[in-house]
């Protein structure tokens, strides 16, 4: 095997894949993704993905029985890599590997980059439902508690966020979306570019939302100027959009940052990776409260009302 045999965890879980006892493998591990460890694997000439997760994922709302269902969804649309294997015991997937590039974020401000992007969203988005779930709302509320739980403060920044959230929530449910099947965290890292056609991948926090999430998310996430919202609202609507679309995009980017820096928070207590959570949670409190108290809120809340 040609990769780190010093590493008898990575062996085991290799050879435990059915199939791959004996089998000749080349192994490399594959850069990216501040959760789980991925491996790009070769064998009788065909190229697969490992994941294998990091500790303690399921703090972080991480079902990986849902998460099957959803990739094994999204593989059937077309949309989602093959689902070659999954080890229950050890929550790791085999997913085929799939050609294409990871999108930079400033290609997602072009206009057909973003057509082809909003494509597969749509396709994801009529999927069959999975079962699982996807609150907003009650996921930072839940992070709150796991973060405080095991010893990690919170910080001061979370109440005054709570109070917008607290605000949109309850004009979302003065009119509420229908449940859909979503993705739930559109980084560029999650698409692979193939020609005109776009793979999304990772479906860790897949669960049935308000596709409104999804498109905030995905602009917030890669900082979509007014012009490609537009476009990504005009794409994904066909043309038929409306000021309330617009509200709740706006809205629902708020507590993509909300969820994101609490998701930090938990990444406090539970990550061995070297990577700065403090930091990345206050980033993303500090854009949530900038972008909130910058917002006409009252209006956009108003017409976020609207019925569909």
């Amino acid at each position: 095997m040609a990769s780190t045999p010093a590493d008898p965890e990575l062996e085991a879980i290799l050879r435990s894949v059915p199939g791959w006892a004996d089998a000749e493998l080349e192994v490399e591990p594959l850069e990216g993704g501040i959760t789980n460890r991925n491996y790009l694997v070769r064998t009788d000439g065909q190229a697969y993905v490992l994941r294998v997760p990091g500790r303690d994922t399921e703090l972080l709302g991480i079902d990986r029985a849902n998460e099957l269902r959803a990739a094994r969804v999204a593989a059937d649309a077309g949309v989602g890599p093959e689902v070659v294997a999954f080890l229950p015991a050890l929550g790791s997937f085999v997913s085929r590997f799939v050609p294409g590039a990871h999108i930079p974020m400033t290609d997602l401000r072009d206009e057909r980059v973003l057509e082809h992007v909003v494509a597969s969203i749509r396709r994801l988005h009529a999927c069959p439902p999975i079962p699982s779930s996807f609150n907003p709302f009650r996921i930072v509320e839940t992070y709150f508690a796991t973060a405080s739980s095991r010893g990690v403060t919170v910080p001061p920044e979370y109440d005054e966020a709570h109070a917008v959230a607290d605000r949109i929530e309850a004009a979302f449910e003065r009119s509420p979306s229908p449940l859909t099947t979503c993705h739930n965290d559109l980084l560029n890292a999650n698409f692979l570019r193939d020609g005109s056609h776009v793979w999304i991948v990772d479906y860790e926090y897949a669960g049935m939302g308000d596709v409104f999430f999804d498109l905030g998310n995905l602009s917030v996430n890669n900082d979509l100027d007014d012009a490609a919202r537009e476009v990504l609202l005009d794409r994904y609507f066909l043309g038929d959009v409306r000021d309330r679309h617009r509200a709740r995009l706006t809205l629902m980017s708020l507590m993509s940052d909300f969820r994101e820096a609490m998701w930090g928070v938990v990444q406090q207590a539970i990550s061995a990776l070297d990577v700065d959570f403090v930091d990345y949670a206050e980033r993303h409190f500090r854009r949530l409260l900038g972008a909130a108290g910058a917002m006409p809120m009252d209006e956009l809340l108003a017409t976020a009302e609207e019925p569909i």
